[in-house]
């Protein structure tokens, strides 16, 4: 019922020691044989994403790590500041595998008819654990690439795609009309782009860099505020106005961009307000924190009346609310533009070793703005 594959793989792991001190290094795991409705998919392809990167380097100083061995065989150890080491308590001493999603082929299956169907199959999987040379998963938790897909085009077709979509979706859901966007450039605001364009909606692009700003309008859109700008604050106001987007996602977090978008979203208000009330707008305002690309506190002043929140979004738990028939739709959405709106871009095609490499892990890990790098586990390892 099942093709030949090795009985062992390596698997990126994490572990925090008690005395204070991350521990990433390659484990050699036993591969249990498929279950009937599992299939083993070899890993060709999986992205490092900001959430990866939350879990592989937790709260370590990866600035001050040192390696010892070599390749398959490197141990990389970072010191976690001791002021940051209760919020580490949770996980202390257990080996975690690192990798939401990612892609391959599927070279073993159980006998039921489902995970028979994928042999030999380019899938996405979003399962954790995908820095590995092979997955046994679910055959249910496989989505089949469209043919002529490679695994590298597949591999981030969950996380990102699915949060764009889950954006737009939470604006609709929540009463809004249009969106602003942070962090706008990444691999996720492009696309957001994409989506808002071919769905007509408004969408708020906030950046820093002048190059980014260029990226985004040369992909045509609309509205592009520079953070940084003297003029932002009137930028973004005027953006709103012409928007009337009232929801924000940001990926920033900490800092006071959050504040300055909500202050903006009242006085965007305030233009077209019939009277004045001194308790403000009475126009909900909404400000969802989703990454921790600055990770200092998040301040904000109390400018923008009382009509306002600020809050977490996630993801899986976004996809938990809305049900599997709705999260379903948002997939099959996915895949028919997979290599149109959803295409991801990388910076670096890395292999599992190289990913233990101190100056490897210090590019990957700044989180840049158009710097995403995809890792593939069966790169320089043997078949």
């Amino acid at each position: 019922m099942t093709t030949e594959c090795p009985r062992t793989g390596l698997q990126l792991r994490s572990r925090v020691r008690p005395e204070g001190v991350l521990e990433i290094s390659l484990v050699n795991t036993e591969l249990p044989a498929p279950a009937p409705d599992e299939v083993i998919v070899r890993i060709e392809a999986a992205p490092i994403n900001p959430s990866d990167i939350g879990l592989l380097f937790g709260a370590a100083d990866i600035g001050s790590a040192t390696v010892s061995g070599a390749g398959t065989g490197a141990v990389v150890t970072a010191p976690i500041p001791e002021r940051l080491r209760a919020a580490m308590a949770g996980r202390l001493d257990q080996s975690l595998p690192v990798g939401n999603e990612g892609a391959g082929v599927v070279v073993a299956a159980g006998p039921a008819d489902a995970a028979q169907a994928l042999l030999g199959k380019t899938v996405a999987v979003l399962g954790g654990a995908m820095y590995s040379q092979y997955r046994c998963v679910k055959a249910d938790m496989c989505l089949v690439l469209p043919a002529g897909t490679t695994p590298a085009e597949g591999a981030s077709c969950f996380v990102n795609p699915l949060t764009v979509l889950g954006m737009v979706e939470t604006m609709r859901r929540e009463g809004h009309t249009a969106l602003v966007h942070t962090a706008a450039a990444s691999n996720l605001g492009q696309m957001l782009n994409k989506v808002c364009m071919a769905d007509g909606i408004g969408l708020v692009n906030i950046v820093r860099k002048p190059e980014q700003e260029a990226l985004l309008r040369a992909m045509g859109a609309t509205h592009v505020c520079m953070a940084t700008s003297p003029t932002f604050m009137d930028d973004l106001t005027a953006a709103l106005v012409a928007t009337g987007a009232t929801l924000a996602f940001d990926a920033t977090g900490g800092g006071k961009l959050a504040g300055q978008i909500l202050a903006c979203m009242e006085a965007a208000l305030n233009r077209s307000a019939k009277e004045y009330s001194r308790y403000g707008s009475t126009t909900h305002k909404q400000v969802y924190l989703y990454g921790g690309l600055d990770t200092g506190p998040t301040e904000f002043n109390r400018s923008f009346g009382m009509a306002w929140g600020i809050g977490g979004w996630l993801l899986f738990p976004f996809l938990q609310r809305i049900g599997s028939a709705a999260a379903q739709t948002l997939r099959q959405r996915v895949a028919a533009e997979l290599k149109t709106t959803f295409a991801s871009a990388y910076t670096k095609e890395i292999s599992l070793a190289e990913a233990l490499q101190p100056e490897v892990m210090q590019a990957y890990g700044q989180r840049a703005t158009g710097a995403k790098y995809l890792i593939n586990p069966s790169q320089g390892m043997a078949a």
